[in-house]
């Protein structure tokens, strides 16, 4: 196992910083919550594709973010475990296009079940209904910004010299 050195810690702070930033600015907009939603600080749960020590900041920003949740405790809860199980899946990710894969399909396993049940409160025929519904309204939205965003991101900070020694060794970046 590889230590955490100050490099990691100041990564991951600064991840944290800059999701829980992007994720207030969009909550201005009402871009932030709900089956619908362009959470932009979503694009960086592709970070960890790259650097390992970005999914402890990605935990903390996005645990941050959903303190101004509408769903409250519930989303402090399952909205951080879900970026927490997506940011580990990331790491483990072979290339780079499968690096947003995790956090489309894991947001929408563990998030729209969570708002169908502040929705209905019982698990009904109702309850299996918006749960599915929430999920197709939620991919697409949730799949452009890691996939446009993220793969952009995926693209350009393997070119940021600074950033090169904290990047995974084995790491094989998009082409250009």
């Amino acid at each position: 196992m590889r230590r955490i050195t100050v490099h990691d810690l100041t990564l991951a702070a600064m991840v944290a910083a800059l999701y829980t930033v992007m994720g207030y600015f969009a909550n201005i907009f009402g871009l932030d919550f709900g089956v619908v939603q362009f959470r932009f600080a979503e694009a960086l749960t592709v970070l960890p594709f790259l650097f390992p020590a970005a999914a402890p900041g990605l935990v903390v920003g996005c645990f941050l973010t959903n303190l101004l949740s509408p769903y409250g405790p519930l989303d402090w809860l399952f909205g951080t475990l879900a970026t927490a199980i997506a940011a580990y899946l990331t790491m483990k990710m072979p290339k780079w296009y499968l690096a947003a894969l995790p956090p489309v399909i894991v947001n929408a396993l563990i998030l729209s079940p969570m708002w169908a049940w502040t929705e209905i409160g019982a698990i009904t025929p109702a309850f299996w209904m918006t749960c599915g519904w929430n999920a197709v309204t939620f991919i697409p939205s949730e799949a452009l910004v890691c996939y446009v965003l993220g793969t952009l991101l995926l693209k350009l900070l393997p070119k940021v010299g600074v950033l090169r020694p904290a990047m995974r060794q084995t790491v094989q970046a998009p082409p250009v």
